[in-house]
């Protein structure tokens, strides 16, 4: 429980105050109010109980926002971070029960959590697995840790992964992470100059000439088994751009004979194409 530790009682050595103090001091947004969690508790749901509940966060919110303070400079506004912890303070005073001990140590971690909770799923320009986001974790706070000492070298994957136990697989997964916290936009300039380019100019696109060679490969033993005549038909329909009209006073048949003969050649190609990728053997 937090202690006044405002005057010292009789008798007791300064130095012992002095020790206590700088151990247990509260903080100065940490105001009593044991009275009115005690009243809310009391309180069945109706205006009454929300008046005392508002009182309750109103009185705590400097605490909240000075833990939103610690996490300022990660790419997120204060304004949005207060945000964020006021809705863990409120959470925290839904939840307190006052005879669990004082709210102050129940707050500060309830808070702390949705601030990093909201860091964790909000943050990320793109969804990562949340085994990434804890290797990036794990990793961020170990290189802070070996290169806290002025002079430290930039620690090597090898000395991350013997300080925090992990495989050099995963410290490599987290470095990784830590470069992947906001995305980089297509438009996004990579060199300078006259000859200057984008990242999207480096990306490979579909050839769509591809699929017609695919396409080619797939008919090309079905057109074989075709009677000479229907591939005739065929070629000069759609290689010589040839009017029906025109193949059939060239091969001395009527129209509607040439548009069946095209309508039945082509439909046995697509079938034995279509047989072979199920798996049948197609027609002999």
């Amino acid at each position: 429980m937090l202690t006044d530790m405002s005057t010292s009682r009789p008798g007791t050595p300064s130095t012992d105050s002095t020790t206590t103090a700088s151990t247990r001091r509260p903080h100065d947004d940490a105001p009593d109010t044991a009275a009115l969690f005690a009243r809310l508790a009391e309180l069945d749901d109706g205006p009454e109980r929300d008046a005392v509940r508002d009182e309750l966060v109103e009185a705590w919110l400097p605490m909240a926002h000075r833990i939103a303070s610690r996490f300022r400079d990660r790419g997120e506004s204060v304004e949005d971070l207060r945000q964020v912890a006021a809705l863990g303070l409120v959470k925290a005073v839904d939840r307190f029960d006052p005879s669990r001990g004082a709210f102050e140590s129940y707050a500060v971690p309830t808070i702390t959590g949705e601030v990093k909770r909201h860091f964790r799923d909000r943050m990320w320009a793109l969804r990562v697995p949340r085994r990434v986001q804890e290797l990036r974790n794990r990793v961020r706070v170990a290189r802070r840790e070996l290169t806290q000492n002025p002079g430290s070298p930039e620690p090597t994957v090898a000395d991350i992964a013997a300080h925090t136990g992990l495989s050099e697989e995963e410290v490599a997964a987290g470095l990784e992470a830590l470069e992947s916290f906001s995305t980089l936009s297509l438009d996004a300039e990579l060199s300078t100059g006259d000859d200057g380019y984008s990242l999207a100019d480096t990306l490979g696109d579909t050839d769509a000439s591809y699929d017609v060679v695919v396409d080619r490969e797939a008919a090309k033993e079905g057109l074989r088994r075709l009677p000479e005549r229907e591939r005739a038909i065929l070629y000069m329909r759609f290689f010589e751009d040839m009017t029906q009209s025109r193949i059939a006073d060239r091969l001395g048949i009527s129209q509607m004979h040439v548009s069946r003969l095209i309508s039945r050649s082509c439909a046995r190609v697509r079938d034995e194409v279509m047989g072979r990728h199920a798996g049948g053997s197609g027609p002999a």
